[in-house]
């Protein structure tokens, strides 16, 4: 089962409208943003989501919670993800130098390519960390001004878990940094939950770890109306 969501007028999408006492967030002109609720399914959600040709996905988190894994594995083809360039970048240097040092370098050539992507046109999904929404607002322009749309996936994942994952992976963050993130993270949640998606924002997908280890595919096709 595909999980798709429309973005052209006349469409229709079979995503729920978000429960609220308060009036979604939305750019003038668009329609009202839907969220998904996808949690607590124990995995028997859809295997895939899908969005127009030339939409773009930001898929945010914890660190640790399975943001690389998930797009790695549902959606290759369309990934601009920062861990890449980090571990394109730690091949070309010498081990011991602290990542710190040359972060700076990673962060500038990420978001180089994220921008060449994003001028071709191509669909993209965007590993998001949950702490930068600037980014996020950049993006919703960015997808506004060539007549496509922002999608949020967000991983719902307890802060356990994710130190789990950064262990599993060799790849932690300060405790500080965590402190961070989860704050971060958790408004963009507790906001996803009561419909007030980031501006410019057309949808949202929460997911467990359930849900989203269910996830086969990220697909982009023409808007359609599924039958």
């Amino acid at each position: 089962m595909t999980l798709r969501y429309a973005t052209t007028a006349g469409t229709t999408s079979t995503a729920l409208p978000a429960q609220s006492g308060s009036p979604p967030r939305q750019a003038a002109g668009t329609h009202p943003p839907v969220v998904r609720d996808l949690r607590g399914r124990s995995g028997r959600g859809p295997r895939a989501l899908g969005f127009a040709a030339g939409d773009v996905v930001v898929v945010s988190g914890l660190p640790g919670s399975g943001k690389s894994t998930l797009i790695s594995r549902t959606a290759p083809a369309h990934a601009i993800d920062s861990q890449d360039t980090r571990d394109r970048w730690a091949r070309r240097l010498p081990g011991l130098l602290p990542y710190v040092l040359y972060r700076p370098l990673v962060r500038l050539a990420h978001y180089w390519g994220l921008r060449q992507a994003l001028r071709s046109g191509a669909s993209v999904v965007v590993h998001d960390c949950g702490t930068q929404s600037w980014v996020r607002a950049r993006l919703a322009r960015h997808a506004r001004r060539r007549g496509a749309r922002l999608h949020l996936v967000l991983l719902d994942v307890p802060a356990r878990t994710a130190r789990e994952g950064q262990r599993e992976r060799g790849r932690g963050v300060s405790a500080y940094a965590f402190a961070r993130h989860r704050r971060a993270v958790g408004r963009l949640l507790r906001d996803t939950e009561a419909g007030l998606l980031p501006y410019g924002c057309a949808s949202a997908v929460l997911l467990d770890r359930e849900a989203a280890g269910a996830l086969s595919r990220i697909t982009f096709a023409d808007a359609q109306t599924d039958g």
